[in-house]
């Protein structure tokens, strides 16, 4: 860097400096005529005195004296514009000189010294209206001149102080726009790249690449020159750097948040690549009352729909989710979902939705950095903390340093699916502070109306939430909802079966609707029941209106109890008995599963052939998702039909009730013979050799090959299992040897894993069963 250092006399040197920088002022002005300003080869001659620009240099030396600063810098002299090398250097150095400087003096030379308008003292200062009106506010090289110094002082022409940065801020921000927490110095990287760009809108340069190039600074960009390009071409490299910067910052900071995230949870997860959207034409007035709301800058800050199982709230958060996201609005997404591992409880609810807030909103990171900082241990604590130190805060911190802070909205899908009550509860509650924070975003909620969540509603303020009950929308909307799926479905069926054009004809349509409405779970179960390749489309739907007609059922039996029955046709009561069994063997397991597995896994862990599983699921691809690929796990299409096998009335009337409890315990009982198979769980597992290896440098396909995806169930659930049964541990029973040969194994693969902390949560599990059965005397009896 080179500066100018005063002389005695008057008299100015040159000096470069490379290391130990001394404390310099900087200069921050308007170019005249080029032949006007003093150059680099003046001040080496000793010329250039006569040049109306010497002045300039004669009143930044004047005010460094004042200020005790020997050195300044003037870029008019300072930098040797005939090397393109060093002009290079220069320019992308430039930010950071500013940034450095001790005092920046910005020299306007067309505005007067501090005085009344003499004709009307109430009229404003002559200066403020000229500072208002400065060409230096157009200039593009003055942004970034403005912005990166800590302290900046404007001076008339005269040579008389008007203000410092901090004094006249509000005049700067409303000649400039540019936020006032920027200039008052906060990092430029919690604004957005499109506000950040919105500071330079109008500024001109001489050359115009010199638009593109004064902003490497405020982006924190560095690259080559090359004068010539044009404006477009220079401003088009600069938008590749930024966004090559945004997303190195992104997988930087994600990485080393490191926060747990719950796989699969947000709206476009592969796993749910497939799932159904609204139909254009249907749910068209609440969508407009759902954009509304979004809209309405006095909105309230939940939007909680709500309905009974089956009415498709699920397909309509998914598309809005799929809304927002095209319009740049949505912020995160959890869609719960139980029996799916971390989607159906909330210890990862809040990392993965800060998570995806860091890649929508990058101005977010510093501060979620600085939360993981302070405590790495944060994804593990309480929910309150979670949500205040890795959303909240961060959020409030954006909406109070941001003039203009951006619209999120968060869609949370099915929150009566989370495990435990006392989570609902808990995320209610924190969710509700968002009304009276200041905060920027928005939440939309859905839900069935299950107490828990009907309580949590009423517990908060008045103005928290709007509310719509989505089986109370008017029966004709639904019908006419439902007419079109049915139409657009069935369409599909006559194509690819190559039926009459006239099927199914105008009355069955009408008996389809009529038998579905409000539950659009019955309208898609029944066309995936009639669509399977292996049946007669027409057969199944006359199947599906003939039971209809004869039966007077339950909602939930008339979905599912027409695909069921089809199973025991043309048995005798024998091989009903068995086929019911061989139901509940496995379809019973897949229903309480606390995440999905595939047929092999499933085959591997109940001990039968895979064969076997594939049989007794083959009917079933109406209210299963059951993939092509026998190592893709088999999934519920809807929870409604967990529901309706569980169902405690059904118990002693259907061959396919499922007694919860008794499954729970088989499961329990199948992971720990699993677990203790020979080879299975040992030390070392994977081979390494090395006692003190790191995790994160052992290859996960390392891990998935010695542990397969049966038996990290195993390791991960067979206590919720355990649990679940209201089973009791005793003295030498299947537990007690289990975790006397192989505690130490089965930590092991838990740290593997990556869920040691996880295993401490079991432990405790653990003890509270064993004390359980110490209260009521069963320890040590197994009877």
């Amino acid at each position: 860097m080179r500066l100018v250092e005063c002389k005695d006399q008057g008299d100015f040197s040159l000096v470069e400096h490379i290391e130990n920088i001394p404390r310099y002022a900087i200069l921050s002005h308007t170019w005249a005529a080029e032949s006007d300003e003093v150059t680099f080869k003046d001040l080496m001659e000793g010329t250039g005195k006569n040049k109306a620009g010497y002045d300039k240099i004669r009143f930044c030396a004047k005010q460094a004296a004042s200020d005790s600063l020997q050195y300044f810098w003037i870029d008019t002299c300072c930098i040797d514009k005939s090397s393109s090398a060093e002009l290079t250097e220069a320019i992308n150095s430039m930010f950071r000189w500013y940034r450095d400087a001790t005092k920046c003096y910005v020299y306007l030379s067309d505005v007067p010294a501090r005085e009344h308008n003499s004709s009307d003292h109430n009229s404003p200062l002559i200066w403020e209206v000229s500072l208002m009106r400065s060409r230096w506010f157009t200039r593009g090289w003055t942004l970034q001149e403005l912005i990166a110094p800590a302290s900046v002082e404007f001076f008339s022409r005269q040579g008389d102080l008007l203000g410092s940065k901090m004094s006249l801020e509000r005049h700067i921000h409303e000649r400039t726009g540019i936020a006032a927490e920027a200039l008052r110095g906060n990092p430029l990287s919690y604004f957005t790249a499109k506000e950040r760009m919105s500071w330079a809108a109008g500024r001109q340069t001489k050359r115009e690449e010199d638009g593109a190039y004064s902003l490497l600074g405020i982006f924190d960009i560095h690259m080559s020159l090359i004068y010539g390009e044009g404006r477009k071409n220079a401003f088009n490299r600069l938008w590749e750097e930024i966004d090559k910067s945004s997303r190195g910052l992104t997988t930087q900071n994600i990485d080393l948040a490191k926060l747990p995230t719950a796989n699969g949870a947000s709206f476009d997860s592969h796993s749910d690549e497939h799932t159904a959207r609204c139909l254009a034409n249907t749910r068209v007035e609440l969508k407009r009352q759902i954009k509304k709301w979004v809209d309405d800058p006095q909105g309230k800050s939940i939007f909680w729909l709500n309905g009974m199982a089956g009415t498709g709230k699920s397909t309509i958060a998914r598309t809005i989710a799929h809304t927002f996201a095209a319009d740049d609005h949505l912020g995160a997404s959890f869609f719960f979902k139980k029996g799916e591992g971390d989607r159906s409880n909330a210890s990862r609810f809040f990392t993965t939705i800060a998570t995806q807030l860091m890649v929508h909103l990058p101005e977010l990171m510093p501060w979620i950095r600085r939360a993981i900082e302070a405590d790495p241990t944060i994804s593990e604590k309480i929910l309150k903390e979670q949500f205040e130190k890795l959303i909240l805060q961060p959020l409030s911190q954006i909406c109070q340093i941001s003039s203009q802070p951006p619209r999120v909205v968060i869609v949370i899908d099915a929150l009566d699916e989370c495990e435990r009550e006392e989570d609902i509860r808990a995320i209610l509650r924190l969710l509700a502070r968002a009304k009276d924070e200041g905060t920027i975003f928005r939440i939309f909620v859905t839900s069935r109306p299950e107490l828990p969540i009907r309580l949590g509603f009423t517990k908060m303020a008045a103005g928290t939430y709007q509310d719509l009950i989505l089986h109370e929308v008017p029966q004709v909307t639904i019908e006419h909802d439902l007419s079109i799926f049915f139409k657009h479905e069935l369409a599909k069926i006559r194509e690819e079966r190559s039926l009459p054009l006239d099927w199914p004809g105008s009355t069955r349509l009408r008996s389809l609707v009529n038998m579905a409405t409000p539950l659009f779970i019955l309208a898609a179960t029944v066309c995936r029941f009639v669509g399977e390749t292996r049946g007669n489309p027409k057969r199944r739907l006359d199947t599906v209106l003939d039971y209809q007609a004869v039966n007077q059922v339950s909602e939930l039996d008339r979905t599912y109890l027409p695909i069921l029955d089809q199973l025991f046709d043309d048995q005798d009561e024998v091989e009903r008995g068995r086929l019911a069994e061989e139901f509940r063997e496995v379809v019973g397991i897949i229903v309480v599963l606390e995440s999905p597995l595939s047929s092999v896994s499933l085959a591997s862990l109940l001990s039968i052939p895979k064969e076997d599983v594939i049989c007794r699921l083959d009917s079933l691809h109406s209210v299963l998702n059951i993939p092509t690929n026998e190592h893709t796990p088999i999934r519920l299409l809807h929870l409604s039909f967990r529901d309706f096998l569980l169902d405690a009335k059904k118990r002693e009337k259907s061959p396919f009730w499922i007694d919860e409890r008794d499954t729970h315990k088989r499961l329990a009982t199948k992971c720990l013979q699993l677990m203790s198979r020979s080879g299975c769980l040992r030390k070392d597992i994977c081979n390494l050799k090395k006692p003190g290896t790191l995790r994160k440098d052992i290859n996960s396909q390392t891990i998935d090959i010695c542990l397969p995806a049966e038996v990290q169930y195993a390791c991960r659930f067979w206590v919720s299992h355990l649990e679940q049964s209201n089973s009791c541990i005793y003295d030498h029973g299947q537990v007690h040897v289990f975790l006397r040969e192989h505690w130490l194994h089965w930590l092991e693969a838990m740290s593997l894993l990556g869920n040691t902390t996880e295993s401490i949560t079991m432990i405790i599990t653990l003890q509270s069963i064993l004390e359980v059965g110490l209260l009521y005397g069963t320890v040590g009896n197994p009877d």
